[in-house]
């Protein structure tokens, strides 16, 4: 059930948040040595948010790079005592657990749903058929793809965003002779709205509009439980990887959506950290620590609220950089 909360921002910019997929594949333009001016930015950046950030700094700001079909499968495992991870260290699904069943925050690739996504669930001792609910965060195939797989099978319900329900259903063209076929979007069940909730059993997962990647993405504010003790995790479910798949006018409408979501999350107190693309940070190695987490040992996905905001500051300031560099 979707709650009558809503948020009051008004989303404008469906025309300038993506920039044209056919430029995905392009070879990188030759960079240009940062001036002086954004050396310094981007080691202030550094020193703001310190050393638990500077893996994302780094790839954010000098090294970004798109998640890939190889990259390292993860092992299915529980962060939470409420919430599980799926996938692989590029692109990740998350399961919730709830009173009255499973939601599930993005659904991978179809093509990841019979070698990873279904053996996950085994591994954790998760029955896919108590999916009941299924919001995704933005609308790329590698997010929606699974979700029609467990609307057909199972009866999950999809939610999405307006703007991409109608990205899934009119996909871009495709890049040229050998493109594959887009993936199929699931029906139409709902939609995710900003500010308002999404209800299943006892959980209520908040969206947050944060359009820029797309024109629909959104974040999500999640109450999650760590060995008893409640937390508030939040997800910036529309990040982007390479800079260069945003125009101007739409990184403007990014960096826009980092300062909404700040608010949402400050006024939440978020404390944890989720992120379905999650290669700005050593991913595997907080699983690994986990596996071996002593009774005193803290989850290195519960951060703290101050240091969340510093996540927010590296894709903010990341974000000033990649435009700073354009205007060279």
């Amino acid at each position: 059930m979707i709650s009558t909360r809503c948020g009051a921002l008004v989303l404008v910019m469906c025309a300038a948040a993506v920039h044209l997929a056919a430029q995905q594949n392009q070879p990188p333009a030759p960079t240009k040595p940062d001036s002086p001016a954004i050396v310094e930015q981007l080691n202030r950046l550094k020193a703001s948010v310190g050393p638990r950030w500077a893996d994302a700094v780094h790839f954010w700001c000098e090294a970004p790079r798109a998640n890939r079909a190889d990259d390292p499968v993860i092992q299915p495992t529980k962060i939470f005592d409420n919430v599980y991870a799926i996938g692989n260290v590029g692109t990740v699904a998350y399961v919730i657990q709830t009173s009255a069943g499973l939601m599930m925050i993005d659904a991978l690739g179809a093509n990841q749903v019979e070698p990873d996504l279904l053996p996950g669930f085994a591994k954790l001792g998760l029955d896919p058929a108590q999916v009941k609910t299924i919001l995704v965060a933005h609308g790329h195939a590698d997010h929606f793809g699974g979700s029609a797989y467990f609307q057909q099978k199972y009866g999950s319900k999809v939610y999405v965003s307006a703007a991409d329900w109608t990205l899934m259903e009119t996909p871009p063209r495709g890049r040229g002779p050998g493109t594959p076929p887009p993936a199929a979007a699931p029906k139409r069940d709902g939609e995710l709205r900003d500010g308002e909730s999404v209800t299943l059993g006892n959980v209520s997962v908040r969206a947050v509009a944060v359009p820029g990647h797309t024109p629909g993405s959104m974040g999500f504010i999640i109450p999650v439980v760590d060995r008893g003790e409640r937390h508030v995790a939040a997800l910036f479910g529309g990040s982007w990887l390479t800079p260069g798949l945003l125009n101007d006018e739409a990184m403007q409408t990014y960096i826009s959506s980092v300062g909404h979501f700040r608010k949402a999350t400050v006024d939440a107190r978020a404390d944890a950290w989720l992120q379905n693309h999650p290669l700005m940070v050593p991913f595997q190695d907080w699983l690994t620590r986990l596996s071996s987490r002593g009774r005193n040992d803290m989850n290195p996905f519960v951060v703290g609220r101050a240091e969340y905001q510093k996540f927010l500051d590296v894709i903010d300031g990341c974000s000033q950089i990649a435009l700073a560099r354009r205007r060279l």
